[in-house]
């Protein structure tokens, strides 16, 4: 810290400090960093090249970065070419000195609190600079300085300090904000299906819900049997799909309606969901993909369509028992290595929280995991889908078309999210409804025969329906969108007549 300057005395008797600094805290990093390059997905956060007092050290961060961002690895010997006349390396003996970096690997077990320290050391140096400013401009005292002007920067630059502290680009003139909003609205009047966001697939919902907007949580929730699952495997293939056709069409970047997705699969398997995917794209049932109970024929329409969705941006992550902020991690390393836009967590009661919470109550680790989530849209700036449970009440009600308070254990799951949709399917209800079959000989006034007869018109009119239920809209009005459900290869796609079947709309 700096001392107080005496009244009285001369600026050349003030003895000048050194300014926050630890060095071997800078190496032992590096060195950590080289021995274990997964440490560079926490560190990178927010520690940058400039916070470290030793440029040399400033410039082997940087590179260990790049090396890592190219999926290489860094260590002393892909690292040696890139300084090799380096006059500040060679000070110090050569690159040789990147092998003596790595020399301790006890660093390793302090990694994440040296970059805290390297980080704060260089908060503390800025804050150093601003305060000679301020004692250089206060101490001039020609008429031209204005002492409010003086406050006034000061504070400016107070300010830039804080915003180095994790607040950068929270706020925005309403310029930029009004600038990204047209951007939107252009994309979505190019689109033709008025997608301002990334695109479902199904036409239908992208027009009820504008697409997938960036930074949104949405909550994809339906009783067990309902196809949420099926719907967002969907949803991710249609967007990977697509942005693999924009590529091709060389549409640029900022007009792509397609988006690379990042499944965390905490309930099924990485196979099983490529089952799904491939299952819908050659037309063969899961079932008997499973089982191998398929044709020549069908198996080469099997290879055919892996053959094509080969390169899909469709990344499947099965890792069980995530934890959220493992989750982030591993999402933001997606972000930064493959350039998803699109993230889908099924589900969401399968996360686990950071343990404080989870020993408390249930309740809270739910909120914690919602509230991780929607931060995680925000700080990547993509539209995350989480899918959901819904409580067994909706089993005891007659109508079990889902509501919001349907949504199991919190109550800011749907407070955190921006959109909620639910899944519903009468015909899966219907089903459990069938009744006795009647006889050969039964009558048309037969009560038996009436009753089935009237089960099965009602089983032809849901047959193949699905129902997704906008139920809660930052950007719209709510209301229900009916698709069809193909149970089969479990497809969800447009229906080819609407108007057959009663949409009904909330303002």
């Amino acid at each position: 810290m700096l001392q107080p300057v005496p009244h009285a005395a001369a600026p050349a008797a003030i003895d000048t400090p050194a300014l926050p600094q630890n060095i071997e805290a800078e190496a032992a990093l590096l060195g950590a960093l080289m021995i274990d390059n997964r440490l560079c997905e926490d560190v990178q956060i927010k520690l940058r090249a400039e916070h470290f007092f030793e440029p040399l050290h400033g410039r082997v961060y940087e590179q260990i970065l790049r090396i890592v961002d190219k999926n290489m690895i860094a260590n002393p010997v892909t690292l040696r070419p890139l300084f090799e006349g380096d006059e500040a390396m060679r000070e110090l003996g050569g690159p040789a000195y990147l092998a003596q970096l790595t020399g301790s690997g006890a660093a390793l077990i302090g990694a994440r609190d040296f970059a805290a320290q390297i980080y704060d050391l260089a908060l503390l140096r800025a804050l150093v600079g601003v305060g000679r400013g301020m004692v250089e401009g206060a101490m001039d005292t020609s008429e031209e300085v204005d002492p409010k002007t003086q406050i006034e920067q000061a504070e400016v630059a107070l300010y830039r300090v804080a915003e180095e502290g994790g607040e950068q680009g929270s706020t925005k003139s309403f310029l930029q904000a009004a600038t990204e909003a047209v951007k939107n609205a252009e994309r979505a009047l190019n689109s033709g299906g008025h997608v301002a966001g990334i695109t479902t697939g199904l036409d239908s919902l992208n027009a009820k819900m504008g697409g997938l907007h960036r930074s949104d949580l949405i909550i994809l929730a339906g009783r067990p049997g309902m196809g949420k699952t099926s719907l967002a495997t969907n949803i991710a293939f249609n967007a990977a799909q697509r942005l693999m056709r924009e590529k091709d069409d060389g549409i640029p970047e900022g007009k792509r309606l397609g988006a690379g997705c990042a499944f965390f699969s905490l309930e099924m398997s990485a196979d099983q969901l490529a089952t799904r995917v491939l299952a819908e794209n050659s037309g063969i049932s899961g079932e008997a993909l499973r089982m191998g109970k398929i044709s020549q024929n069908e198996f080469r329409n099997l290879a055919r369509a892996a053959a094509e969705l080969e390169t899909l941006p469709l990344y499947i992550d099965d890792t069980p028992g995530l934890t959220i902020a493992a989750l982030r991690t591993r999402a933001r390393r997606l972000k930064r290595q493959r350039g998803i836009d699109l993230i889908i967590v099924d589900y969401l009661q399968l996360l686990s929280g950071s343990g404080r919470a989870s020993e408390s109550n249930r309740v809270q680790e739910i909120s914690e995991i919602s509230r991780g989530l929607k931060q995680l849209a925000k700080e990547l700036h993509v539209p995350v889908i989480a899918l959901s449970q819904l409580s067994r009440q909706v089993e005891s009600r007659e109508n079990k078309r889902p509501i919001l308070s349907d949504l199991r254990e919190s109550g800011s799951i749907e407070q955190d999210a921006d959109l909620v949709l639910f899944v519903y399917r009468e015909e899966y209800y219907i089903n459990f409804q069938k009744p006795t079959e009647p006889g050969p000989d039964a009558s048309e006034m037969d009560p038996v025969n009436i009753a089935f007869q009237e089960w099965m018109r009602q089983m032809d009119k849901a047959h193949g329906i699905a129902e997704v239920v906008v139920a809660k809209s930052r950007h719209g009005s709510t209301g229900t969108v009916p698709v069809k459900f193909d149970a089969k290869i479990t497809r969800f796609s447009d229906l080819a007549d609407p108007s057959a079947y009663a949409v009904r709309d909330d303002e």
